[in-house]
């Protein structure tokens, strides 16, 4: 018995989808370090919350470590895309390590901002998921005087030390909209607050979740492309539910279950930020065995955004390596 099923037409991509400037900048400081230094390289934590792009430079000779005791010296580091604290800098410079910094420069602005704050003497609150690495990243970069809120609720139970000088920083990947109904909670418990000049969460986080706002009405369902793991990728699913789409996140074409797409003629399609177009290509794939015959653009965001490479791993430093 065929398991292809009556439903799927048409696949609608939504535009923009997929990487980001700072996932690319973080896999190629990944990728360039294999060139010029040669296997292993080091590098702490997952460089991006995706399984295919994690596997795909362990075959290359990139080792994941969560532990800096755990990268002999003298050996190559690179610290991943979501930021490390004040501490884990301070150990990779002890133990003599060579180190490259992937942390996206737009979570490097929210650590400069927290400095510069400090010194100014503010406490912070930060919005955000306890656990999440750029989080710990981001409130490691103080050793006191910084709370995390998760939800409005519990805007209403943090205790600060003082509230006179208190500035607000967020998650780059959070919802755009549950961001800013905690952020108001938190302007009205505190009316004095200082928000940031321009807001935390990140251009290509609002642009993948405006397309989704776009996109989900207009289909019978959608299908996120991302890891479990991926906040980002994890927030596009919600809010597609939100809106009325029922809504799946795979992270590879395996996942995809034909019952999905019985009944269901229209089929939206998006990807978070660390999810490759390689996947998203292999989910179409898959769709068109359940009956897709066509695929479309959505009209949407053209990103130009591009970040440079840290110094020695420029395009000039390469030279002939590259």
């Amino acid at each position: 018995m065929s398991t292809v099923r009556a439903g799927v037409e048409e696949v609608v991509l939504a535009e923009p989808r997929g990487f980001c400037a700072g996932v690319d900048r973080a896999i190629e400081i990944v990728e360039r370090a294999l060139r010029k230094f040669g296997a292993p390289i080091y590098v702490r934590h997952e460089i991006v919350h995706n399984t295919y792009v994690v596997n795909d430079l362990k075959a290359k000779g990139a080792i994941f470590i969560e532990e800096l005791a755990d990268v002999p010296p003298g050996a190559t580091l690179v610290f991943s895309a979501h930021g490390v604290s004040q501490a884990v800098r301070r150990e990779a410079a002890q133990r003599g390590f060579s180190v490259f910094d992937a942390t996206c420069p737009l979570v490097t602005k929210v650590h400069v901002e927290v400095a510069k704050l400090h010194k100014e003497g503010y406490d912070f609150i930060m919005i955000g998921h306890k656990g999440h690495p750029e989080v710990e990243g981001t409130m490691g970069q103080l050793n006191e005087g910084i709370y995390l809120v998760e939800d409005v609720a519990d805007v209403a139970r943090v205790q600060v030390a003082q509230s006179e000088r208190l500035a607000v920083v967020t998650q780059t990947t959070l919802s755009v909209d549950d961001a800013a109904e905690i952020l108001a909670a938190v302007k009205r418990r505190f009316p004095a607050v200082r928000e940031p000049k321009q807001q935390d969460i990140c251009y290509a986080t609002q642009n993948r979740q405006d397309a989704v706002k776009v996109l989900a009405p207009k289909v019978d369902v959608l299908v996120v492309v991302g890891s479990p793991t991926s906040s980002n990728s994890n927030r596009l699913r919600e809010l597609a539910e939100r809106l009325g789409t029922h809504a799946y996140m795979v992270d590879s074409p395996e996942d995809l279950k034909p019952e999905w797409f019985d009944g269901k003629r229209r089929v939206g399609l998006t990807a978070g930020a660390s999810a490759p177009d390689i996947l998203v290509q292999h989910v179409i794939e898959r769709l068109r065995a359940l009956g897709a015959l066509s695929v479309r653009r959505m009209p949407g965001v053209e990103e130009t955004t591009h970040f440079p490479l840290p110094k020695g791993l420029g395009d000039k430093a390469m030279g002939s390596a590259g």
